[in-house]
């Protein structure tokens, strides 16, 4: 038995899509969830003597599930750009792990494949908001401008459907994505013929559309801040939006409040695109946080923490 393990958003999409094309394994076990869902190791269960293949979840969020799939006797490759704490050492674990903030899984399986499926891992990149370096690796594949275009295009919308609170959220389960993704070699051909694709791109501007018409919060200084309601649109459209605004203040930092059902609160965080640094920090400081450098959340923060929060965020990225 083979499990294939992977974040729901494009980086993950895209990279386990990637190895696919390069290695079929047609008997393979797909294990995913949303975005924020990243304690995957957890719903394999008690398998023994299997193979599994992770990509896209912080290995110290899974440690506990993973030490006790290697003693299993399970074998397991990890690749992940997440912070990973220390790595097990077992005969039975491969990883490649590089958590730096210009990085992203998909470009890594790019690497480890010499570059064989390029044009997705590209667009992967764009997806987790790594413009400069999708931009230099598209370099090496010759693509137009139209077709870098498409390419971002792509990655955005399939990380724009990573985000929610649960399955239900979402436009597409990311397995059921991934597998329509798969039939197809070449990311342009998937772009004019897929009708999932329309639906996102349809989706994704309706909800931009809600999303660009909330105000920043007044309280934000130099940073900024945004709080959207508890709504399945403002939990779809975060990350993007996010990454948007990002984009827009290149110094500031940003961090996006949406209220979840139980009266706590959904974070996103983008530290400066000048200063990839300290989202994770931050974000790992309070219960439910975890993330990358660059970009970080926290799942369920106590309604009462939110100006702890606040001040720990400005704390964090000063003007």
């Amino acid at each position: 038995m083979h499990y294939d393990v992977f974040n729901g958003d494009a980086d993950g999409i895209l990279a386990l899509h990637q190895l696919r094309l390069h290695t079929p394994q047609p008997a393979t076990t797909l294990i995913t969830g949303v975005k924020r869902d990243i304690k995957l190791l957890n719903k394999i269960g008690e398998v023994e003597h299997s193979s599994i293949t992770v990509l896209d979840i912080s290995l110290d969020s899974n440690r506990d599930a993973l030490l006790s799939l290697l003693e299993q006797n399970n074998t397991v490759t990890y690749i992940d750009h997440h912070f990973a704490g220390v790595i097990p050492e077992s005969v039975k674990l491969i990883t490649h792990i590089d958590p730096a903030p210009t990085t992203c899984t998909s470009l890594i399986v790019d690497k480890l494949l010499d570059g064989k499926y390029r044009a997705w891992a590209v667009a992967a990149a764009f997806g987790d908001n790594l413009h400069d370096s999708a931009q230099e690796a598209a370099k090496k594949i010759s693509c137009s401008p139209e077709e870098l275009t498409q390419l971002r295009e792509l990655g955005e919308l399939l990380n724009y459907n990573g985000y929610g609170a649960e399955i239900a959220d979402l436009h597409f389960a990311p397995d059921k994505l991934y597998r329509a993704l798969h039939l197809y070699d070449d990311p342009f051909v998937f772009l004019a013929d897929s009708p999932d694709l329309a639906t996102l791109r349809q989706g994704f501007e309706e909800d931009m559309a809600l999303a660009m018409n909330q105000q920043e919060m007044a309280s934000s200084k130099h940073n900024r801040i945004y709080s959207f309601p508890n709504t399945p649109w403002a939990r779809r459209v975060s990350g993007v939006f996010s990454n948007l605004r990002a984009r827009e203040k290149k110094d500031a930092a940003h961090a996006l409040i949406v209220e979840n059902d139980d009266t706590t609160l959904r974070i996103s965080v983008r530290a400066p695109l000048n200063n990839r640094k300290n989202a994770d920090t931050l974000c790992l400081s309070f219960p439910t946080g975890g993330g990358r450098a660059a970009a970080a959340g926290i799942n369920n923060l106590p309604s009462e923490m939110l100006d702890d929060f606040l001040n720990q965020f400005h704390a964090t990225f000063p003007s």
